[in-house]
């Protein structure tokens, strides 16, 4: 069996990165008609191929990590974590893959060594679980610049983590409207980042990227804890320049004993 598979969301501020697998018969089935990398569709060009695409893969799956293990593994593991997510969902309706396409130049995909299941603190597929009993074989990796404009495998695994993604931002815009995530999916638009600077980050951002808004969350912390007073914080936000712009600031403040002394490094909006 060959895969086609293909990330969304790594560049966003908020919401999952994705990563869509589509296994395919080539020798018997052709591509369904208008199907391209979903960049270059529209997004109802995209939805209205789902169905096409569902019922021409002998099996697809999507698979994500969250922001919170975005931040915790770094985005590479969280990349590797989503698509080991999709290879079990896959492997449940069509057994193991032989060979994976892979968009781009980088194999996120193959395991380093650790078990990112168990870094993440969830249960890996056990073997013997895909049909036809046996361990998994984890599948060989062929990276392809391009792929998802060469491989309709790649294109369609790209389309379904694209409207997948798409559609969990959108349902979430309604949680938080400020961030108009229904427009942007998360990334760095000018009134995602506006509402970044009046609002602060969610629990839905990756705070371990630098975000508008994040040291100034920080801060006000600080202030409801006691280790910052008003005087000081003026005193930092008069030298880093109330310009409006984001800075880097560096703070040293002493804690409530005043015996030891507290780093606080990010950036801060004036």
């Amino acid at each position: 069996m060959v895969a086609g598979m293909d990330e969304v969301g790594r560049g966003a501020l908020a919401g999952p990165v994705s990563v869509g697998v589509a296994v395919v018969d080539a020798a018997t089935r052709t591509a369904p008609k208008g199907l391209a990398d979903s960049k270059l569709l529209t997004a109802a060009a995209r939805e209205s191929l789902v169905p096409a695409l569902r019922r021409w893969a002998v099996a697809y799956a999507v698979g994500h990590a969250s922001s919170a293990e975005i931040d915790e593994h770094g985005i590479i593991a969280a990349l590797r974590l989503a698509g080991q997510r999709a290879l079990a969902q896959v492997r449940e309706a069509c057994g193991d893959v032989d060979l994976v396409l892979l968009d781009g130049s980088h194999d996120w995909l193959t395991s380093p060594g650790m078990d990112l299941f168990e870094a993440a603190g969830v249960a890996a597929p056990a073997p013997g679980d895909a049909p036809g009993g046996g361990a998994e074989r984890e599948p060989v990796v062929r990276t392809m610049v391009k792929a998802d404009l060469r491989c309709a495998s790649v294109a369609a695994a790209s389309v379904l983590a694209k409207v997948e993604r798409d559609g969990i931002l959108t349902r979430l815009a309604a949680e938080h409207p400020a961030f108009a995530w229904d427009q942007n999916k998360g990334y760095s638009a000018p009134a995602h980042m506006e509402a970044l600077r009046l609002h602060g980050p969610t629990e839905l951002h990756r705070r371990s990227w630098s975000l508008p808004g994040v040291a100034a969350e920080a801060f006000e912390e600080l202030l409801d804890e006691g280790v910052l007073d008003e005087e000081l914080l003026d005193e930092v936000t008069e030298a880093a320049g109330a310009t409006g712009v984001e800075q880097a600031v560096l703070v040293e403040v002493p804690d409530a004993s005043g015996a030891e002394r507290l780093r606080l490094d990010g950036m801060m909006t004036t």
